[in-house]
């Protein structure tokens, strides 16, 4: 098991609890981004910077991820394709991707950029909170739970 990150619009704070669960469990982690990012020095975390361009870091994540393995996205046509490939993926509000409910997000997702292309709405999601943030963590370590590293 991984934890693969879509790391250029994590939320900072989502990033700090990851950095402490990924030191904590001692379960590897890869932040990708399209951009030079600043992590904490660890054994178990780095980074991948991707060229610029659309979904560069998406396709990236998708390439390398591999069943079981976890990814922190907020971008629903990518959890869509990594719950494919039978990796779970988390929003940054902790909204746990799964089989039975990712064609019902993406549905709402293309929805709502039609309604905004039409004019009809306006904005994206609420800034994330202490209650959001509280949710992804425990829904990381609900997964993370499953993960048993071999003591050597």
């Amino acid at each position: 098991m991984k934890i693969w990150v879509d790391a250029d619009a994590c939320p900072n704070v989502v990033k700090e609890v990851l950095y402490r669960a990924a030191n904590r469990v001692q379960i590897p982690m890869t932040l990708v981004a399209n951009q030079f990012l600043k992590t904490p020095p660890s054994l178990y975390i780095n980074t991948v910077q991707v060229g610029a361009g659309f979904d560069v870091a998406d396709n990236y994540i998708v390439q390398e991820v591999e069943p079981g393995d976890i990814v922190i996205t907020a971008d629903i046509p990518l959890a869509a394709e990594v719950v494919e490939k039978g990796a779970q993926g988390i929003n940054p509000r902790g909204m746990l991707y799964t089989k039975q409910n990712i064609k019902q997000a993406l549905g709402m997702r293309n929805f709502m950029e039609e309604m905004r292309n039409s004019g009809q709405a306006s904005g994206g999601p609420p800034p994330l909170n202490a209650k959001d943030t509280q949710q992804f963590a425990n829904t990381l370590d609900k997964l993370l739970a499953k993960f048993k590293q071999p003591r050597t």
